[in-house]
């Protein structure tokens, strides 16, 4: 069929044409939001899953609705090896310098431009990697001490002062939330509770992998309070039905059922596998509807391009010994699995393997789902390194 019509959208946060059985948790989102504006108490909300479910997804559907309701968006994704500060700094001006157009009420937000451009300097000593500087005279004695955890709440606060003067709420949206060390991590837990205890509009919509979920808990032991943790897992069998189907319907093609069910046991009901899933099919199909054999044929050609792009980017991002650590899981099946079974196929103790499953953990690539066990953060993951690696010794 025309490759050109095809309606499959695969991608890092890509919108899928069809944002099948998410509707509540958006709705659920943007009660909060709605409650945190009127100032009334809500919490900050958390996605939490594996690679490939649509978190990115879902934090850019919530940023899209919210700023089409006059909210104020602070959208950023944290990369490793960066600092809290360097990653805030810079939307962090963006936004104010938005909230203080106009000639009217701009007031708080030109103080809360100065406390940034104080915050700014203070961390520039600090942590080493924030690039920019703001022209601005910052008031002295606000969020300027250098240490972070006072400094971000008086910052936040000052911040949120602007948007209760503007009749608005900033919403700060972070993905890979789990890259941010947990010192830092808590200074933003702190800020947060800080700005709700003084009921000002700031919040929080996160993403992560599902470490994410232990590590705010160890920053600070008031986060299950604070936030509201959601995990995003596969889609169920009539949604991922959904998420197949109907781009493929709006454009006057069907799918056999037979086609419908080989790719539901392929992917998962993974959503980002069912777009690679049908953008494949729909290539390989001469015409409606796509056939069971259309299906089997994308289950080849789709593995191999993500053998050679999504799988494979992180693979390469692994040493030797981590690489042979993942096979090992790979051999025991799709998990999780207990980290001494791990290591008794490496013929290894468990204390001489823990500090590499550490750092597989900060690399994102295995976590943590219960004490002493171990899984991977991508789905199928299991699969790609028998192919990529046949034997494990």
């Amino acid at each position: 069929m025309d490759p050109r019509k095809n309606p499959y959208a695969p991608g890092a946060g890509t919108p899928p044409p069809e944002l099948a059985g998410r509707d509540t948790l958006i709705e659920r989102a943007a009660i909060a939001l709605d409650r945190i504006r009127a100032g009334r108490s809500a919490r900050s909300f958390v996605f939490y899953g594996l690679r490939g479910v649509g978190k990115t997804v879902l934090v850019n559907k919530v940023r899209q609705d919210a700023e089409a309701r006059g909210f104020t968006c602070v959208w950023m994704e944290a990369p490793e090896e960066r600092s809290l500060p360097a990653l805030l700094a810079p939307p962090l001006r963006a936004s104010l310098i938005k909230l203080s157009a106009g000639q009217a009420l701009r007031a708080g937000a030109q103080k809360a431009l100065k406390a940034l451009a104080g915050f700014v300097n203070a961390m520039k000593m600090k942590y080493q990697d924030i690039q920019f500087g703001l022209d601005l005279k910052p008031p002295k004695g606000v969020a300027d001490s250098g240490d972070l955890e006072t400094d971000l709440a008086d910052l936040l606060a000052t911040i949120g002062e602007a948007a209760a003067e503007r009749k608005t709420a900033v919403i700060l949206l972070i993905d890979e939330l789990q890259y941010v060390k947990e010192e830092q991590l808590a200074a933003l837990i702190t800020s947060l509770h800080r700005a709700n205890q003084n009921q000002l509009p700031v919040t929080m919509v996160a993403a992560g992998l599902p470490q994410l979920v232990g590590q705010t808990g160890r920053a600070k032991s008031y986060a299950e309070r604070l936030f509201e943790f959601v995990k995003i897992d596969s889609l169920e069998k009539n949604d991922a039905r959904a998420a197949l189907c109907v781009p493929a319907e709006k454009e006057g093609v069907k799918f056999e059922e037979a086609a419908i069910e080989a790719i539901l046991d392929q992917t998962k009901g993974y959503p980002y596998f069912l777009q690679e899933w049908g953008k494949h099919s729909w290539d390989i199909a001469d015409a409606s509807p796509i056939e069971r054999e259309d299906a089997l044929h994308a289950t080849r050609t789709a593995l191999a391009e993500l053998d050679n792009s999504f799988f494979r980017v992180r693979f390469d991002r692994l040493t030797p010994a981590e690489k042979k650590y993942m096979r090992a899981m790979a051999e025991l099946g799709p998990g999780p699995h207990r980290s001494g079974d791990i290591a008794h196929l490496l013929n290894k103790k468990v204390t001489t393997v823990a500090p590499m499953r550490n750092t597989l953990i900060s690399k994102g690539m295995i976590y943590s789902p219960a004490h002493g066990d171990t899984a991977f953060t991508v789905p199928l993951f299991d699969g790609f390194m028998k192919r990529i690696i046949p034997r494990l010794n």
